[in-house]
């Protein structure tokens, strides 16, 4: 057993964890945090992709100890006081999200894309999610979604913005 401490979802977590534990089993199976789900276990789906230290990464092929000190967002975090995101409206609104299986990914891959570049382009979203698997679309919808988050994303700055009296 290892010693580990990690942030996940704004919690502090301070366990002991077996050598051989996945990052993703220890989300899924120990935090009971079920929405990373796991598709091919080889890192070429995206399926578990999380925000580890601000960046992607397909929990199924990180340790869980290899995470000691990290922060990490998973598709539970992204939410905030009940409300979605607006990358998660997004989604919703333009009918990206078919059986939902990749859409926690695609939602993270899609906010780490954001967080850094506020206002990508369709190439550079494409590359943005090129990590992430979905049987179920053409992604046209799910870059739609993604630049439609870019948009509301923007205008709740500037709603942030203009509410505390700055410009």
């Amino acid at each position: 057993m290892i010693s580990i401490s990690l942030t996940v979802n704004n919690q502090v977590y301070q366990v002991e964890v077996e050598e051989d534990l996945r990052l993703i089993d220890f989300i899924r199976d120990k935090l009971m945090l079920t929405g990373t789900k796991e598709g091919c276990g080889e890192g070429e789906c995206g399926a578990c992709t999380i925000i580890m230290d601000g960046k992607t990464v397909n929990s199924c092929l990180v340790m869980a100890f290899q995470a000691h000190g990290s922060r990490i967002t998973t598709i539970e975090g992204v939410a905030k006081d009940g409300a979605l995101h607006p990358i998660q409206q997004a989604f919703l609104d333009v009918g990206a999200v078919q059986c939902g299986f990749c859409t926690p990914g695609m939602v993270l891959s899609a906010k780490a894309l954001l967080d850094e570049n506020e206002a990508p382009n369709r190439h550079q979203i494409r590359e943005g999610i090129s990590g992430n698997l979905c049987r179920c679309t053409g992604y046209n919808k799910i870059v739609d979604a993604i630049e439609l988050a870019s948009s509301y994303i923007k205008e709740g700055q500037q709603d942030e913005t203009s509410s505390s009296g700055r410009q």
